[in-house]
């Protein structure tokens, strides 16, 4: 299986963590059910082109956030996942968004209300679009 992750060698936020946010995204937003087999670490690896360090990392910390899980022998698989920390991964997936946007629209000197107009501009468009 292929997985939707585009990873940053850019972005002075690490390999591993990029990995671990996009694999929890793809799981609290519904599109890694629980069950789904992921790939190998191994695999994961050559596949995004990183090491297999950078991959178990992620592995690692996201098992041990509970989001995933190793059958020895099996593979490592989407763990049933409470709806609770999916919420909580969705809620800070937006606020980061909206952190990094508002950061990008300081940079340009716009003012909380310029912002905030922009905002309502794309709501509004987001809207009619659907």
């Amino acid at each position: 299986m292929k997985l939707p992750i585009q990873l940053s060698k850019d972005s002075r936020e690490p390999i591993y963590h990029q990995l671990e946010k996009q694999l929890k995204a793809l799981i609290a937003g519904g599109h890694l059910p629980a069950g789904t087999a992921l790939p190998s670490i191994r695999v994961l690896a050559k596949d995004l082109e990183i090491s297999v360090i950078t991959t178990r990392r992620a592995y690692q910390n996201l098992e041990g956030d509970g989001f995933i899980r190793t059958i020895q022998g099996k593979g490592t698989f989407v763990a049933e996942v409470e709806d609770s920390l999916m919420l909580e991964v969705k809620v800070a997936a937006v606020y980061q968004a909206f952190e990094k946007a508002i950061d990008t629209a300081s940079k340009y000197d716009y003012t909380a209300e310029q912002i905030e107009k922009i905002f309502q501009e794309v709501l509004h468009s987001f809207k009619k679009g659907k």
